[in-house]
Protein backbone atom coordinates (compact mmCIF):
# COMPACT_ATOMS: atom_id res chain seq x y z
CA UNK A 1 0.00 0.00 0.00
CA UNK A 2 1.32 3.84 -0.74
CA UNK A 3 0.25 6.88 0.56
CA UNK A 4 1.64 10.27 -0.13
CA UNK A 5 -0.19 13.03 2.76
CA UNK A 6 0.45 16.75 2.29
CA UNK A 7 0.53 18.44 5.68
CA UNK A 8 -1.21 21.66 3.87
CA UNK A 9 -4.13 21.52 6.30
CA UNK A 10 -2.39 24.37 8.39
CA UNK A 11 -0.96 26.77 5.78
CA UNK A 12 -3.50 26.58 3.10
CA UNK A 13 -6.40 27.59 5.81
CA UNK A 14 -4.41 30.06 7.90
CA UNK A 15 -0.85 30.05 8.92
CA UNK A 16 0.64 29.15 12.12
CA UNK A 17 2.79 31.50 14.26
CA UNK A 18 6.33 31.55 13.06
CA UNK A 19 5.36 29.35 10.12
CA UNK A 20 4.50 29.66 6.10
CA UNK A 21 3.28 32.88 6.13
CA UNK A 22 6.30 34.54 7.24
CA UNK A 23 4.04 37.59 8.98
CA UNK A 24 3.69 36.24 12.32
CA UNK A 25 4.03 39.24 14.55
CA UNK A 26 0.99 40.66 12.51
CA UNK A 27 2.81 43.43 9.90
CA UNK A 28 1.29 43.38 6.57
CA UNK A 29 3.50 43.33 3.36
CA UNK A 30 2.51 46.66 2.22
CA UNK A 31 3.66 48.16 5.92
CA UNK A 32 7.07 46.69 5.66
CA UNK A 33 6.91 48.53 2.16
CA UNK A 34 6.31 51.78 3.46
CA UNK A 35 8.08 50.78 6.94
CA UNK A 36 11.24 50.08 4.12
CA UNK A 37 10.28 53.12 1.43
CA UNK A 38 10.66 55.70 4.73
CA UNK A 39 13.88 53.81 5.75
CA UNK A 40 15.09 55.05 2.18
CA UNK A 41 14.23 58.09 1.45
CA UNK A 42 16.07 59.02 5.12
CA UNK A 43 18.97 57.24 3.71
CA UNK A 44 18.93 58.36 0.24
CA UNK A 45 18.45 61.99 0.88
CA UNK A 46 21.69 61.70 3.89
CA UNK A 47 23.97 59.97 1.70
CA UNK A 48 23.86 62.78 -0.43
CA UNK A 49 24.53 65.41 2.21
CA UNK A 50 27.37 63.40 3.66
CA UNK A 51 29.21 62.77 0.02
CA UNK A 52 29.31 66.26 -0.63
CA UNK A 53 30.87 67.36 2.88
CA UNK A 54 33.13 64.01 3.19
CA UNK A 55 34.83 65.37 -0.05
CA UNK A 56 35.03 69.32 1.31
CA UNK A 57 36.28 68.00 4.73
CA UNK A 58 38.99 65.40 3.28
CA UNK A 59 37.45 62.97 5.30
CA UNK A 60 37.89 59.10 4.52
CA UNK A 61 35.53 58.00 7.70
CA UNK A 62 32.57 60.32 6.41
CA UNK A 63 32.83 58.47 3.09
CA UNK A 64 33.10 55.51 3.95
CA UNK A 65 30.04 56.32 6.02
CA UNK A 66 28.50 57.20 3.18
CA UNK A 67 29.29 54.34 1.06
CA UNK A 68 28.10 51.76 3.58
CA UNK A 69 25.22 53.71 3.73
CA UNK A 70 24.55 53.49 0.31
CA UNK A 71 24.84 49.27 0.32
CA UNK A 72 22.13 49.81 2.97
CA UNK A 73 19.96 51.86 0.38
CA UNK A 74 20.88 49.24 -2.20
CA UNK A 75 20.15 46.59 0.16
CA UNK A 76 16.57 47.79 0.72
CA UNK A 77 15.91 48.71 -2.30
CA UNK A 78 16.60 44.78 -3.32
CA UNK A 79 13.90 43.82 -0.75
CA UNK A 80 11.26 45.84 -2.35
CA UNK A 81 11.92 44.34 -5.07
CA UNK A 82 12.16 41.27 -3.82
CA UNK A 83 9.07 41.94 -1.68
CA UNK A 84 6.78 42.12 -4.92
CA UNK A 85 8.05 39.10 -6.77
CA UNK A 86 7.89 36.91 -4.07
CA UNK A 87 4.20 37.98 -3.67
CA UNK A 88 3.71 35.94 -7.06
CA UNK A 89 1.15 33.10 -7.58
CA UNK A 90 3.72 30.11 -7.80
CA UNK A 91 2.77 28.60 -11.75
CA UNK A 92 4.62 27.09 -14.39
CA UNK A 93 8.29 25.63 -13.75
CA UNK A 94 8.77 27.86 -10.45
CA UNK A 95 6.88 25.72 -8.46
CA UNK A 96 7.49 27.93 -5.19
CA UNK A 97 6.89 30.85 -7.00
CA UNK A 98 9.88 33.53 -6.80
CA UNK A 99 10.09 33.46 -3.01
CA UNK A 100 13.81 32.51 -3.38
CA UNK A 101 14.38 35.95 -5.16
CA UNK A 102 15.09 37.41 -1.25
CA UNK A 103 18.15 35.17 -0.73
CA UNK A 104 19.53 36.24 -4.13
CA UNK A 105 19.09 39.75 -3.50
CA UNK A 106 20.72 38.94 0.35
CA UNK A 107 23.78 37.30 -1.86
CA UNK A 108 24.60 40.47 -3.86
CA UNK A 109 23.78 42.78 -0.60
CA UNK A 110 26.39 40.73 1.03
CA UNK A 111 28.95 40.61 -1.90
CA UNK A 112 28.53 44.12 -2.67
CA UNK A 113 29.43 44.96 1.33
CA UNK A 114 32.95 42.54 0.97
CA UNK A 115 33.83 44.42 -2.12
CA UNK A 116 32.99 47.77 -0.71
CA UNK A 117 34.79 47.14 2.33
CA UNK A 118 38.18 45.55 0.10
CA UNK A 119 38.39 48.90 -1.51
CA UNK A 120 37.66 51.31 1.81
CA UNK A 121 40.67 49.20 3.38
CA UNK A 122 42.98 49.68 0.93
CA UNK A 123 42.43 53.53 1.02
CA UNK A 124 42.70 53.58 4.62
CA UNK A 125 46.10 51.74 4.63
CA UNK A 126 47.56 54.66 1.98
CA UNK A 127 45.85 57.44 4.37
CA UNK A 128 47.76 55.70 7.11
CA UNK A 129 51.16 56.15 5.13
CA UNK A 130 50.02 59.11 4.39
CA UNK A 131 47.58 61.15 6.03
CA UNK A 132 45.72 64.05 4.54
CA UNK A 133 44.36 67.17 6.10
CA UNK A 134 41.07 66.73 8.02
CA UNK A 135 37.99 68.77 8.91
CA UNK A 136 37.43 67.84 12.30
CA UNK A 137 34.63 69.85 13.00
CA UNK A 138 32.96 69.37 9.64
CA UNK A 139 33.50 65.50 10.43
CA UNK A 140 31.96 65.86 14.14
CA UNK A 141 29.07 67.80 12.75
CA UNK A 142 28.04 65.28 9.72
CA UNK A 143 28.55 62.16 11.89
CA UNK A 144 26.30 63.48 14.91
CA UNK A 145 23.76 64.12 12.01
CA UNK A 146 24.14 60.68 10.71
CA UNK A 147 23.39 58.72 14.07
CA UNK A 148 20.03 60.94 14.20
CA UNK A 149 19.31 59.43 10.66
CA UNK A 150 20.53 56.37 11.55
CA UNK A 151 18.13 56.24 14.55
CA UNK A 152 15.63 57.40 12.47
CA UNK A 153 16.16 54.38 10.11
CA UNK A 154 16.92 51.69 12.70
CA UNK A 155 13.44 53.02 14.23
CA UNK A 156 11.57 52.40 10.65
CA UNK A 157 13.01 48.91 10.03
CA UNK A 158 12.38 47.26 13.17
CA UNK A 159 8.22 47.78 12.46
CA UNK A 160 8.97 45.85 9.70
CA UNK A 161 8.99 42.33 9.47
CA UNK A 162 12.46 41.11 10.47
CA UNK A 163 11.92 37.45 10.16
CA UNK A 164 13.13 38.38 6.35
CA UNK A 165 16.28 37.44 5.97
CA UNK A 166 16.64 40.94 3.26
CA UNK A 167 14.89 43.10 5.90
CA UNK A 168 17.03 41.97 9.27
CA UNK A 169 19.55 42.61 7.16
CA UNK A 170 19.47 45.94 6.29
CA UNK A 171 18.14 46.11 9.65
CA UNK A 172 21.77 45.11 11.47
CA UNK A 173 23.23 47.17 8.14
CA UNK A 174 22.06 50.31 9.63
CA UNK A 175 22.41 49.49 13.10
CA UNK A 176 25.77 48.76 12.45
CA UNK A 177 25.91 52.36 10.77
CA UNK A 178 24.59 53.60 14.03
CA UNK A 179 27.83 52.59 15.94
CA UNK A 180 30.24 53.60 12.69
CA UNK A 181 28.90 56.74 12.80
CA UNK A 182 29.63 57.01 16.96
CA UNK A 183 33.03 55.96 16.31
CA UNK A 184 33.90 58.72 13.33
CA UNK A 185 32.04 61.68 15.61
CA UNK A 186 34.96 60.41 18.19
CA UNK A 187 37.26 60.17 15.42
CA UNK A 188 36.25 64.05 14.72
CA UNK A 189 36.56 65.13 18.44
CA UNK A 190 39.90 63.60 18.42
CA UNK A 191 41.02 65.34 15.00
CA UNK A 192 39.45 69.03 16.79
CA UNK A 193 41.84 68.51 19.83
CA UNK A 194 45.01 67.05 18.91
CA UNK A 195 44.99 67.71 15.33
CA UNK A 196 45.63 64.21 15.19
CA UNK A 197 44.61 63.56 11.34
CA UNK A 198 45.36 59.32 12.01
CA UNK A 199 41.92 58.91 14.10
CA UNK A 200 39.71 59.43 10.78
CA UNK A 201 41.33 56.02 9.32
CA UNK A 202 40.92 54.39 12.26
CA UNK A 203 37.61 55.14 12.36
CA UNK A 204 37.28 54.00 9.00
CA UNK A 205 38.98 50.74 9.61
CA UNK A 206 36.20 50.03 12.47
CA UNK A 207 33.68 50.51 9.66
CA UNK A 208 35.34 48.34 7.18
CA UNK A 209 35.44 45.88 9.99
CA UNK A 210 31.78 45.99 10.66
CA UNK A 211 30.94 45.92 6.94
CA UNK A 212 32.95 42.31 6.50
CA UNK A 213 30.97 41.08 9.79
CA UNK A 214 27.83 42.03 8.36
CA UNK A 215 29.13 41.03 4.92
CA UNK A 216 30.39 37.52 5.91
CA UNK A 217 26.79 37.21 8.09
CA UNK A 218 24.47 37.69 4.91
CA UNK A 219 26.35 35.62 2.81
CA UNK A 220 26.81 32.50 5.12
CA UNK A 221 23.05 32.88 6.22
CA UNK A 222 21.75 32.39 2.48
CA UNK A 223 23.89 30.18 1.35
CA UNK A 224 22.69 27.85 3.93
CA UNK A 225 19.49 28.61 2.21
CA UNK A 226 20.78 27.79 -1.22
CA UNK A 227 22.44 25.21 -0.04
CA UNK A 228 19.06 23.68 0.98
CA UNK A 229 21.28 23.16 4.59
CA UNK A 230 18.43 22.57 7.58
CA UNK A 231 17.09 25.52 9.39
CA UNK A 232 19.31 26.74 12.37
CA UNK A 233 18.00 24.96 15.37
CA UNK A 234 16.33 22.06 13.81
CA UNK A 235 17.86 18.86 13.98
CA UNK A 236 17.73 16.34 11.38
CA UNK A 237 19.07 13.82 12.99
CA UNK A 238 16.78 14.13 16.02
CA UNK A 239 13.72 14.97 14.09
CA UNK A 240 14.19 12.11 12.24
CA UNK A 241 14.82 9.57 15.55
CA UNK A 242 11.74 11.18 16.94
CA UNK A 243 9.33 10.76 14.03
CA UNK A 244 10.78 6.82 13.66
CA UNK A 245 9.67 6.65 17.34
CA UNK A 246 6.38 6.67 16.70
CA UNK A 247 4.10 4.43 17.28
CA UNK A 248 3.59 1.91 14.13
CA UNK A 249 6.15 3.50 12.13
CA UNK A 250 9.31 1.17 11.43
CA UNK A 251 11.50 3.19 9.76
CA UNK A 252 12.24 6.79 8.22
CA UNK A 253 14.49 7.61 5.08
CA UNK A 254 15.11 10.07 3.20
CA UNK A 255 14.05 12.46 5.01
CA UNK A 256 15.33 16.22 4.14
CA UNK A 257 14.39 19.51 6.04
CA UNK A 258 15.12 22.32 4.49
CA UNK A 259 14.07 26.69 3.86
CA UNK A 260 12.07 28.11 0.90
CA UNK A 261 12.83 31.50 1.76
CA UNK A 262 12.92 33.27 4.96
CA UNK A 263 10.42 32.11 7.59
CA UNK A 264 9.27 29.12 5.56
CA UNK A 265 10.98 25.57 6.49
CA UNK A 266 9.66 23.11 4.89
CA UNK A 267 10.36 19.11 5.41
CA UNK A 268 9.91 15.79 3.81
CA UNK A 269 10.44 11.87 4.23
CA UNK A 270 9.90 8.21 3.62
CA UNK A 271 7.74 6.88 6.27
CA UNK A 272 7.71 2.28 6.85
CA UNK A 273 4.85 1.44 8.90
CA UNK A 274 4.65 -1.79 10.30
CA UNK A 275 2.66 -4.62 8.19
CA UNK A 276 -1.20 -4.07 9.72
CA UNK A 277 -0.28 -0.16 10.79
CA UNK A 278 -2.84 2.40 10.14
CA UNK A 279 -1.06 4.82 7.06
CA UNK A 280 -3.33 7.49 7.40
CA UNK A 281 -3.49 7.60 11.46
CA UNK A 282 0.26 7.66 11.41
CA UNK A 283 0.32 10.40 8.48
CA UNK A 284 -1.96 12.64 10.71
CA UNK A 285 -0.01 11.83 14.09
CA UNK A 286 2.94 12.94 12.58
CA UNK A 287 1.42 15.88 11.28
CA UNK A 288 0.68 16.84 14.22
CA UNK A 289 3.86 15.84 15.94
CA UNK A 290 5.95 17.74 13.37
CA UNK A 291 3.80 21.17 13.37
CA UNK A 292 2.94 21.29 17.56
CA UNK A 293 6.91 20.55 17.94
CA UNK A 294 9.35 21.59 15.55
CA UNK A 295 6.36 24.18 13.71
CA UNK A 296 6.78 22.56 10.33
CA UNK A 297 3.64 22.98 8.92
CA UNK A 298 5.05 22.83 5.00
CA UNK A 299 5.71 18.58 5.11
CA UNK A 300 5.32 16.19 2.32
CA UNK A 301 5.63 12.43 3.75
CA UNK A 302 5.37 9.66 1.74
CA UNK A 303 3.37 6.62 4.18
CA UNK A 304 4.30 2.71 3.07
CA UNK A 305 3.79 -0.29 4.55
CA UNK A 306 7.08 -2.02 5.39
CA UNK A 307 7.95 -5.67 3.62
CA UNK A 308 7.80 -8.21 5.81
CA UNK A 309 10.78 -10.74 4.87
CA UNK A 310 12.16 -12.99 7.47
CA UNK A 311 15.80 -12.56 6.30
CA UNK A 312 17.89 -9.79 7.74
CA UNK A 313 19.81 -8.79 4.88
CA UNK A 314 17.21 -8.08 2.87
CA UNK A 315 15.38 -5.75 5.65
CA UNK A 316 18.73 -3.45 4.60
CA UNK A 317 17.55 -2.55 0.95
CA UNK A 318 14.33 -0.59 0.49
CA UNK A 319 11.89 -1.70 -2.26
CA UNK A 320 10.79 1.69 -2.38
CA UNK A 321 14.08 4.02 -2.55
CA UNK A 322 17.07 2.14 -4.67
CA UNK A 323 19.21 4.99 -3.68
CA UNK A 324 18.53 6.54 -0.17
CA UNK A 325 19.88 10.16 0.50
CA UNK A 326 20.74 10.08 4.25
CA UNK A 327 20.86 8.10 7.18
CA UNK A 328 17.72 5.46 8.25
CA UNK A 329 16.26 6.14 11.83
CA UNK A 330 14.41 3.25 13.08
CA UNK A 331 13.19 3.02 16.74
CA UNK A 332 16.17 0.57 18.02
CA UNK A 333 19.47 1.68 18.33
CA UNK A 334 21.31 2.56 15.00
CA UNK A 335 23.98 4.84 13.51
CA UNK A 336 23.23 7.79 11.52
Amino acid sequence: MGHVGHAHSHHDHGHRAGGHGGHSHGVSVDADRRWLSLALVLIGVFISVETVIAFAAGSLALLSDAVHMLTDAFSIILALIAMRLAQRPAKGTYTFGLKRVEILSAQANGLTLLLAAVWLGYEAVVRLLHPPEVTGWMVLATALTGVAVNLGATWCLSRANRASLNIEGAYQHILNDLFAFIGTAVAGVVVMTTGFARADTIATLFVVALMVKAGCGLLRDSGRILLEAAPAGLDPDAIGDRLAASPDVAEVHDLHIWTITSGEPALSAHVMVHPGGDCHAVRRDLDRLLADTYGLTHTTLQIDHEDHTPHPAAATVSPHCAGDHGPRHRSEPHAH
